[in-house]
């Protein structure tokens, strides 16, 4: 396994991996300048990928990270992709550009998302954490998968988060009851992390593989937005770490060779570990097909292999 360690920062994984990065097209969702999206993206510039697709919502955020990216490493093909996570016809508008690309993709970072927001729902309906950090995502990955070529890497960013709670099967839009907004983002996140495994097993033929995993400690982004003093207070235990330490497991999960043995695995630090015991909801086959069934039937498309 490589010598990675929760010391290591994007850089110097990249680095280490430069002949993988080499040629490679990278789309990555949430490049906003401060997020970890953006990051990844400076940490992999130097290494002469192919292409750099930086996506996003906010067209000037986004044009803001080009511009950042291009002025570190003149000669960097980019292009940007602006489309909404919380709107499917946009996410479909988006996956419908990329399919018209001429070249094909060798990794997608689904890194957008939010965090302990207030309650609110997507224009079509689902409740805003699970609509961003679950169902666009795994829309626009089911999407654009025949885009990937063989050996492409599918990124989940998820979060220890998970452990705060499952998947609300039987109630995935708190409609049944009060809303929570940690146990939604429990939801979502645990979400990541078996959509990884399930795509990981279902298309293993097609030699895709998918990784989702937890940066290893808080890191102060825009994610962070919502937080109030009381939240503040309650994760004072999360070890703090830079955005170059957070932004290192996106770089292995993407290039790392030694992980292709790994399919499907749950990452931090850049290795693969096991989810905690006490959240048994986080792995398991029928767990994983439900919530494939559940994607689909709220999306409204299913997606065979």
């Amino acid at each position: 396994m490589s010598n990675f360690t929760k010391d290591s920062t994007a850089t110097e994984v990249a680095a280490t991996l430069a002949t993988h990065i080499a040629g490679k097209v990278i789309l990555i969702t949430g490049c906003s300048p401060n997020g970890l999206g953006a990051t990844a993206a400076m940490a992999i510039a130097p290494h002469n990928p192919a292409l750099i697709i930086l996506a996003g919502r906010n067209r000037s955020l986004i044009e803001e990270t080009e511009k950042t990216l291009l002025e570190k490493v003149p000669t960097l093909k980019t292009r940007t992709l602006i489309f909404d996570l919380g709107s499917l016809k946009s996410v479909r508008d988006a996956a419908a550009e990329v399919n018209n690309y001429p070249e094909k993709i060798d990794v997608l970072i689904n890194n957008a998302a939010i965090m302990a927001s207030p309650f609110s729902k997507t224009v079509d309906g689902f409740e805003s954490q699970l609509g961003v950090n679950h169902l666009g995502p795994f829309l626009f990955t089911m999407l654009v998968v025949d885009k990937l070529n063989r050996g492409g890497r599918v990124i989940n960013i998820s979060s220890a988060g998970y452990a705060f709670g499952g998947v609300r099967f039987d109630d995935p839009n708190f409609e049944a009851g009060e809303y929570d907004k940690w146990q939604s983002y429990a939801q979502s996140k645990t979400a990541n992390i078996l959509f990884s495994s399930a795509l990981a097993k279902r298309y293993r033929s097609k030699e895709i593989l998918s990784f989702s995993l937890h940066v290893g400690g808080g890191i102060m982004t825009n994610l962070g937005k919502y937080l109030t003093p009381e939240d503040l207070a309650m994760l004072s235990f999360v070890t703090i770490i830079t955005h170059e330490q957070g932004a290192a497991s996106y770089i292995a999960a993407a290039f790392d060779p030694e992980l292709e043995g790994n399919n499907g695995a749950y990452l931090e630090y850049c290795k693969p570990i096991p989810t905690l015991p006490e959240s048994p909801w986080t792995r398991g086959e029928e767990n994983e097909d439900k919530l494939w069934n559940l994607s689909e039937k709220m999306v409204g498309e299913k997606f065979g292999v």
